[in-house]
């Protein structure tokens, strides 16, 4: 930075040499030149001063403030140059304003301001002994920026306390303003926040996370942070850093990953998916850094289902890299349990745990805010993710010892139970925005602990990590239903962690009085494919919640269940006759008649998928659903969808051929 300042100050300073000596040469205008020449040769003094402090100055406001005065001075030059004309002739035809001197007097005089402020501003703090900068002739246009100025050059000089400071109020200014958030990127401040998030004290350290999260507001915002490097620090701050500090660091990750999904790559790539799983199972599964199965009290789940397993494992499996351990995958098969062992084992397990502290509980304002900032999954990005080992446990002595290579958990169990929820909270909330869309990190999350933990926290954990695990469970089965391989493999029925994520989402489908509500049901509704016929727990809640619902919550209910009856689905059948069984065709002909647009098209398109699939039905034709479909063909606002273009017909069509005039009412 030094020879760029000092490049740039080179001709400044030619130039005012050029001035003095034009001065000294003048033949007209002499009392008007020596005054010019004076403010010149103090100018010329600071510039070079400056020069030889260029390796303190903030090159941002150099660039800004020489090239104004460069400017003045070449003005101040051309003047000096016409007062040099000799002979009466010359004279006469140089005309020059009696302002002229005025004006570039008065510049000459800012140029002079802007100067010393700028050596004051880059001066270290011990230097500048807490003397009041003020602000510079050049910030008469934007105040705010030379406040920007003032709060960077602190960054780059300022001792530790000092620059938490400037980072706090760069904080502030990204808070109340979107256009300050930018200038601060665009002034330099990135880098020097990231120099102090790594180097500060902890306090610093958070303002300057936290001023990081602030600033990517934007996709050309978080792309200008990101390629400043701050994958890498934030990851080692996840790594080894102070709880407090890791808490504000995994919201920025959110935030940055929220604001551009692109930048999700990015963090992957620098194991910040690592690092924030292995904050979510801490004190979340029993026995975090090491599963010892001695007997089957007390232990964890993932404990329970490694040691069942554990008798078909080959010895030479624990051979495996160290640094791939702490995504182990959970082991899938349990043998032939009956179908309430895994939610007992799951209930167990909570009764055992040490319960995390509530937090207050989000509004459902907050809920539906956060809900509708998820990015759409149809554009989910197919980059190929990083292979994962399938760690196994090691067979001797029926104990599975899993270290957690790469990660520090040294002194977490220290800390105060409102710093590890707050920590759990956003290492959730950080988990549902980088999995928005992302197979590959989807897949990382899925084969790590995070769905147990997730299982886990949606039952037991404070208001924030409930909603945030539900948040992240709701965007992980986005994208495994639009791709079936990590479908099979994630959430595949023999697997205890996709089953204890059922239990606890059936659970709060019935429980129906939370706002978990919605992600949850829209997760269920996602692994619409996953589930075997002898599954039968779920349309029953699904179908209650069409009749005395907010609209919201019918309308996602209605979409749910529309993926357990469409043709995708290869037990479409038996699920429309559960839907029917349940008593949701009465419900949905409510909703098709009665209901507000955005409930009336998934609810006939529901009506239709069951006519089609079960048209024999005893129960459409007493609840006249052949009426309901032939009223729809009449409205225009229906028929316009295209799936129900496409159905309508063809649903009409099929009850009439099963169902006599006389079953349908008609007299």
């Amino acid at each position: 930075m030094a020879d760029i300042v000092k490049q740039i100050l080179a001709r400044p300073i030619q130039l005012a040499d050029q001035v003095t000596k034009g001065a000294d040469e003048a033949h007209s205008f002499k009392q008007d030149c020596q005054e010019l020449k004076a403010k010149t040769e103090k100018l010329a003094g600071l510039l070079r001063q400056a020069a030889r402090a260029s390796n303190d100055l903030y090159e941002r406001p150099t660039r800004r403030i020489i090239d104004d005065t460069e400017q003045v001075l070449e003005k101040a030059l051309q003047l000096v140059i016409k007062c040099r004309a000799n002979g009466l002739m010359k004279r006469v035809f140089t005309i020059i304003p009696a302002a002229a001197f005025r004006k570039t007097s008065m510049q000459l005089e800012n140029s002079l301001g802007d100067v010393q402020w700028l050596l004051r501003v880059s001066a270290s703090a011990d230097d500048r002994d807490d003397e009041y900068l003020g602000l510079p002739p050049i910030a008469a246009n934007e105040p705010i920026l030379c406040l920007i100025w003032e709060q960077i050059a602190i960054l780059y000089t300022g001792s530790l306390d000092d620059r938490s400071d400037a980072a706090a109020s760069l904080v502030s200014l990204a808070r109340d303003n979107d256009r300050y958030g930018k200038l601060i990127i665009e002034e330099g401040g990135v880098p020097p926040l990231l120099k102090l998030a790594k180097e500060g004290k902890m306090e610093g350290q958070e303002n300057a996370a936290r001023a990081i999260g602030l600033l990517g507001r934007d996709p050309e915002s978080v792309e200008q942070i990101v390629n400043a490097g701050v994958c890498s620090v934030f990851a080692k701050i996840l790594k080894e850093g102070h709880m407090k500090v890791q808490t504000v660091v995994a919201w920025a990750v959110s935030e940055l990953a929220a604001n551009h999904p692109p930048c999700q790559d990015h963090f992957a790539q620098n194991n910040i998916i690592r690092f924030l799983v292995s904050h979510l199972a801490f004190e979340t599964v029993q026995e975090h850094s090491r599963y010892a199965i001695a007997s089957k009290h007390g232990m964890s789940i993932h404990s329970v289902v490694m040691a069942n397993n554990t008798p078909n494992l080959n010895p030479n499996d624990h051979k495996r890299d160290p640094d791939d351990e702490t995504m182990t995958r959970i082991a899938h098969p349990m043998g032939n349990q009956v179908p309430n062992q895994m939610q007992n084992v799951v209930s167990n397990t909570m009764a055992l745990r040490t319960q995390i502290p509530s937090q207050s509980k989000p509004t459902q304002q907050n809920q539906n805010q956060a809900m509708t900032q998820s990015t759409s999954y149809d554009n989910a990005n197919q980059m190929k993710g990083t292979a994962h080992n399938n760690a196994k446990p090691h067979q001797q002595n029926q104990q599975t010892h899993i270290s957690l290579s790469g990660t520090s958990i040294k002194g977490r169990e220290f800390e105060d139970s409102e710093t590890k929820v707050q920590m759990k909270a956003m290492a959730a909330r950080a988990l549902w925005r980088l999995s928005e869309g992302n197979v590959p990190i989807c897949s990382s999350i899925t084969e790590s602990r995070a769905l147990l933990c997730f299982a886990v926290l949606l039952e037991k954990g404070p208001d924030d990590v409930q909603s945030y695990s539900a948040m992240a469970l709701m965007e992980i089965t986005a994208v495994a239903e639009e791709h079936a391989e990590l479908r099979r493999n994630a959430f595949k029925p023999t697997s205890p962690a996709a089953k204890a994520v059922v239990d606890r989402l059936i659970k709060v489908i019935e429980k129906a009085d939370s706002d978990l509500l919605i992600p949850c049901v829209k997760a269920i509704g996602n692994l619409a494919r996953t589930f075997r016929a002898t599954e039968t727990r779920i349309i029953g809640p699904l179908v209650k919640l069409l009749d005395e619902r907010e609209p919201e919550v019918s309308m996602e209910a209605t979409i749910a269940l529309n993926k357990f009856a469409c043709m995708e689905n290869f037990l479409h059948v038996n699920h429309c006759k559960a839907i029917i069984s349940a008593g949701g065709a009465k419900h949905l002909i409510q909703l098709v008649y009665f209901g507000e647009q955005m409930i009336q098209i998934p609810a006939l398109v529901l009506l239709c998928y069951i006519s089609l699939h079960v048209p024999d039905s005893e129960t459409l034709a007493q609840e006249e659903v052949l009426i309901v479909l032939e009223w729809s063909t009449k409205q225009a606002h229906l028929i316009e969808d295209s799936l129900i273009d496409s159905l309508l017909p063809e649903a009409k069509s099929r009850l009439e051929l099963y169902q006599s005039r006389g079953s349908r009412g008609f007299h």
